[in-house]
């Protein structure tokens, strides 16, 4: 997996009743674009730094 600071990080639910969440990648761990990330969460505007599983996908921003 592969990103830059502006695209956005999607985790889909793996549990029934839980939404999935949307993020905004702020930093990226590595020049080459890999993990780890500083997400900040669109829900709550929480900042973390994921590892993203199988469960997570990026989307990528135009630029």
């Amino acid at each position: 997996m592969k990103a830059a600071a502006g695209d956005r990080l999607i985790v889909e639910s793996t549990r029934d009743g839980e939404h999935r969440r949307v993020g905004l990648i702020v930093e990226v761990g590595h020049a080459d674009g890999s993990p780890p990330y500083l997400v900040r969460w669109l829900d709550d505007e929480h900042e973390t730094l994921v590892f993203p599983g199988p469960d997570a996908r990026v989307v990528h921003t135009v630029r």
